[in-house]
């Protein structure tokens, strides 16, 4: 394998689209977004980035900061990480997490956090690996 992590561009609306409706296994309206990931790439408060297998996106992942009053700092939360089922378990979600590790350490967040859906019992043993702890539960009121 020729693995490459890079920040995603605007071009790469389509791959990420694709990525995010797999992983919360819904289709998304492409119009709005599209309109959110252009707005959310001009903020300098979010990062995306991809990885690569040669010429081919095989995993994502995105976080996202802000400054948070109970914690006297800037906080990172892990808002999606996605790595293709036939690349899972050969390191591209350690190459993904220590990309956002990176920008954690480089703007100096007080906190890095991650919600993961209840029924990925893999994916909470990932985040644990990583030095990720559960102290928290995070409860969910839906607007449709």
């Amino acid at each position: 394998m020729s693995l490459t992590i890079r920040p995603a561009l605007a071009l790469d609306v389509s791959i990420i689209y694709q990525f995010i409706s797999e992983l919360e296994e819904e289709v998304f309206d492409f119009e709005e977004f599209n309109r959110i990931y252009a707005q959310n790439l001009a903020n300098p408060d979010c990062h995306y980035f991809l990885a690569f297998d040669a010429d081919e996106c095989i995993g994502y992942a995105s976080i996202h900061a802000q400054w948070l009053l109970h914690h006297c700092g800037k906080v990172g939360e892990i808002q999606e990480m996605f790595v293709k089922d036939a690349y899972r378990g050969k390191g591209i979600g350690s190459l993904l997490i220590e990309a956002i590790f990176e920008v954690a350490k480089r703007e100096n967040f007080k906190i890095l956090e991650v919600t993961a859906n209840k029924k990925r019992m893999d994916t909470h043993r990932f985040y644990e690996s990583k030095g990720l702890l559960p102290t928290h539960f995070k409860f969910v009121k839906k607007y449709d």
